[in-house]
């Protein structure tokens, strides 16, 4: 099993604190209680149990398997994943290949000194 390394406090040597990597490494687990209804939890990686007493009502509360957030990716990753999966459905069709666009060249500037035949 691999196991993420945690590093002693070296803050002169740009190295984060072991407080500071195991900030990073928390994750939000979601529960349902049968009386209050779902609330969210921040666990470090892999700790998350399969029960969690419920900050309202104190009792036993289930641990709920979602999606991961996407929500939190940006617009331009957003809509490169629906025009995804559109194309996917129904993919643009075209009548016939799109022109070849030229690149215009643009020699070197010491090129120009050179003596021409």
């Amino acid at each position: 099993m691999w196991r993420v390394p945690v590093w002693t406090r070296r803050t002169r040597s740009g190295w984060p604190a072991s407080t500071e990597i195991r900030s990073l490494l928390m994750a939000t687990y979601e529960y349902l209680c049968s009386r209050c209804g779902a609330f969210d939890v921040k666990l470090e990686i892999g700790t998350a149990p399969k029960a969690y007493g419920c900050p309202v009502c104190a009792g036993a509360a289930r641990r709920v398997y979602s999606s991961p957030g996407l929500s939190l990716t940006s617009k331009a990753v957003a809509a490169l994943h629906v025009r995804e999966e559109q194309a996917r459905e129904a993919p643009a069709v075209v009548s016939r290949v799109p022109p070849r666009r030229r690149v215009p060249r643009h020699p070197h500037p010491s090129l120009s000194r050179l003596p021409r035949l």
